[in-house]
C-alpha cells in the first residue's frame, strides 16, 4: 500500500477552510414576507376558500414553479398591518425576483393607497391579488431570464454545499483509512496518509473550489439580471397596485351603494361575500347602482338637514307650548330651583322659545310602506334611458334608509295586475339583511296596473301595527307609471281608513307626467304628487325625503 507525501496534519490543513466555512450561511426562505402562524393560516383559509385565487395560480404556474409563493407574499403585504420584507440575504435565490416584486409594490404610492382599503380584511387583500393577475403574468413573463438565473445560481450553490460536503467525508475516509493501516501488521509510518485517500481529498478540493467559484459566477450573473430587470418590474408593480386599487375601491363603493357597511362585511364568511359582490356586479343590479347610490345620498343629505326632533326646514324661533322644539337655552332654566316657576308659567301660557320650521307636517312614526309598480310598461326607458323599474327601485331603497334612521319599520310591496303582489318587510327592530335587499331589488311581477290591490295591502298593515302597537301616522309612497281606475266603495273605505289611521299618501309618477295631472285618479289618493322627472333635480326632489 502506498504512501502519500501528506501526513495527516498536512492534509487537514489543506482541506481547512473547507472543513469550517465561516460565517454559517443563513437558512433560506421561500416566502419574502415576514408572516406569524395566524398570517400564514389566514392566508391558507383564503386560498382555500377562494376559486379566483386557486385559478390564477393554476394559470401563473405554467410560468412559474413558484407562483403560489408570489400571491402568498403579495396577500400578505396587502392584508397585514405593518409588513415587512426578510432580508434578501436571507432569501433563497430562486425567490429573488418575488422579493424585488414585494419590494417594488411596498415602494409604490399605489400600493400604500390600496392597503387602506385592504389591511386586515383577508377578502378584499384577496381581491387585490386577482385584479393583480394580468400584471403579475406579465411581470413573469418579462423577468424570466432574472428568474432563470436566479434558479441556476440556488443550483449552483447547493452543488457548492455539496461539494463542500464531500470534502469533509473525503477527509474523514483518509483519516480511517491511515488509522487502520497504522495498526494493522506492516503498518506505514504513523500519520501518513494512504496514497489513494489522500488523492480522493484533493480531487474533492478541488472540485469544492470548482463549484464554489461557479456558485459566485451564477450569484453575479442572478444579481446583474435581476438588476437589469427592476426598472420593469417596478413599473409593472405600480400599474399592478393601480389597477388593484381600483378593483377594491369600486367594490367597496358598490356595497356601500347596498347599504352594506364595513362591519357588516367583516362578518360575512368568505364565499358568501363573493357570492354578493358577484351578484352586485353583474346583471341589473350593476346598472342601478349609481341611481340607487344617488338616492341614498340624497336621503342621507335631507337627514342631515333636519334639526333633531323637528320637522321641515329650520327658518327662526317661534313662541309657544311644543316641547318636542324647545329651545335648549329655555330647557337649561329647569335645571335651577328659582327659574322652574317661570318655565311652567311660560309653558302654560305658550311662551316658551321653540324652533320654527317650515315645510310638511310632522313626520309620521307608523311604517314607510313603498308600493312600488312592476308591471310591464315598467321596463320602459325613463329619464336619462333608465328603466322606469330603475328609478322607482332607487327611490324605494332610499326609503329603507330613511324608515331605518329614523327607527321605523319599512315595508315595501312590489305589485302589478289585481292580486298580484309581493310583499317584503323590514322592521325596524331586525337587521335589513342584503339578501332579502337584493331580493326586493330584483323582483318583476309583470302584468297590468291596479292600484287597489297594494294600497288596500298597505292600510292593512298600518292597521295591524295600530292594533299591535297604537302607531299612527305611517306614510305610504306610491311609484308607477299607470293612472288606472279604483271603485267609489273602495275609495269611501280608504278615506276612512286614512282618517282614522292618520297615515300620509305620497305619489310619484315615474316616466307618465299624464298620471301626475290634476285629475287624475293618482292625484286624487295622494297626499303629495310629483314626477320621477323631479328627481333628476336633487333640490326639487329633496322634500320627499325631508317629510318622511
Amino acid at each position: 500500500m502506498g504512501e502519500s507525501p501528506f501526513s495527516i496534519p498536512e492534509l487537514t490543513g489543506r482541506a481547512g477552510r473547507w472543513l469550517d466555512p465561516s460565517p454559517t450561511p443563513p437558512e433560506e426562505h421561500t416566502g419574502t414576507v415576514l408572516a406569524d402562524r395566524f398570517d400564514w393560516c389566514t392566508w391558507r383559509e383564503t386560498y382555500e376558500s377562494s376559486a379566483g385565487l386557486r385559478e390564477l395560480d393554476a394559470e401563473l404556474g405554467t410560468r412559474c414553479a413558484y407562483a403560489t409563493d408570489l400571491l402568498a407574499d403579495v396577500f400578505l403585504v396587502a392584508y397585514q398591518a405593518e409588513p415587512r420584507l426578510r432580508e434578501r440575504a436571507a432569501t433563497a435565490p430562486s425567490r429573488l425576483v418575488n422579493h424585488q416584486v414585494v419590494a417594488s409594490l411596498l415602494e409604490s404610492p399605489e400600493f400604500a393607497e390600496l392597503r387602506r382599503e385592504t389591511t386586515g380584511d383577508p377578502y378584499a387583500a384577496a381581491l387585490a391579488v386577482i385584479a393583480q393577475g394580468a400584471a403579475l403574468r406579465r411581470l413573469l413573463e418579462g423577468s424570466s431570464e432574472a428568474r432563470e438565473r436566479s434558479e441556476r445560481a440556488q443550483w449552483a450553490r447547493r452543488a457548492a454545499d455539496g461539494a463542500t460536503s464531500a470534502v469533509a467525508q473525503a477527509l474523514r475516509r483518509a483519516v480511517r483509512e491511515a488509522t487502520e493501516a497504522h495498526g494493522a501488521e506492516g503498518a506505514v509510518e504513523p500519520g501518513a496518509v494512504p496514497a489513494a485517500a489522500a488523492e480522493a481529498v484533493r480531487r474533492a478540493i478541488e472540485a469544492a473550489e470548482a463549484a464554489e467559484a461557479a456558485a459566485r459566477r451564477a450569484a453575479r450573473d442572478a444579481a446583474q439580471a435581476l438588476r437589469a430587470a427592476a426598472p420593469g418590474i417596478r413599473a409593472a408593480a405600480r400599474s399592478a397596485a393601480a389597477r388593484a386599487a381600483r378593483t377594491v375601491r369600486k367594490e367597496a363603493a358598490l356595497m356601500r351603494t347596498w347599504g352594506v357597511g364595513p362591519a357588516a362585511l367583516e362578518r360575512l364568511p368568505f364565499d358568501r361575500r363573493a357570492r354578493l359582490a358577484e351578484r352586485l356586479r353583474t346583471g341589473r343590479l350593476a346598472q342601478w347602482a349609481e341611481l340607487i347610490g344617488r338616492f341614498r345620498r340624497m336621503a342621507s343629505g335631507e337627514r342631515a338637514r333636519k334639526v333633531v326632533d323637528t320637522t321641515g326646514e329650520l327658518v327662526g324661533v317661534t313662541l309657544g307650548d311644543d316641547l318636542s322644539r324647545v329651545l335648549p337655552s329655555e330647557l337649561a332654566q329647569l335645571g335651577l330651583p328659582e327659574l322652574r316657576a317661570v318655565f311652567a308659567a311660560r309653558y302654560a301660557a305658550g311662551e316658551l322659545m321653540l324652533y320654527d320650521s317650515r315645510g310638511e307636517q310632522s313626520t309620521g312614526r307608523g311604517a314607510v310602506i313603498a308600493c312600488v309598480d312592476t308591471s310591464h310598461s315598467m321596463y320602459a326607458a325613463g329619464p336619462g334611458g333608465i328603466t322606469r323599474e330603475a328609478w322607482a327601485k332607487a327611490c324605494a331603497l332610499a326609503l329603507l334608509d330613511q324608515a331605518r334612521h329614523a327607527g321605523r319599520d319599512f315595508v315595501g310591496i312590489l305589485f302589478s295586475a289585481a292580486g298580484r303582489l309581493r310583499v317584503h318587510r323590514f322592521p325596524a327592530d331586525r337587521p335589513a339583511e342584503i339578501d332579502r335587499v337584493l331580493d326586493f331589488a330584483e323582483t318583476f311581477l309583470g302584468g297590468g296596473t291596479s292600484y287597489q290591490s297594494p294600497l288596500s295591502a298597505a292600510g292593512e298593515l298600518l292597521a295591524e301595527e295600530f292594533a299591535d302597537a297604537a302607531r299612527r301616522r305611517g306614510d305610504i309612497v306610491l311609484l308607477t307609471d299607470d293612472d288606472c281606475g279604483v271603485s267609489e266603495e273602495w275609495m269611501r273605505e280608504w278615506n276612512e281608513a286614512k282618517g282614522r289611521l292618520g297615515f300620509r299618501v305620497f305619489g310619484v309618477a315615474v316616466g307618465a307626467p299624464r298620471a301626475a295631472e290634476a285629475g287624475s285618479v293618482l292625484e286624487s289618493l295622494c297626499d303629495n304628487l310629483r314626477t320621477v322627472e323631479d328627481f333628476t333635480d336633487v333640490h326639487a326632489a329633496a322634500d320627499l325625503f325631508r317629510a318622511i
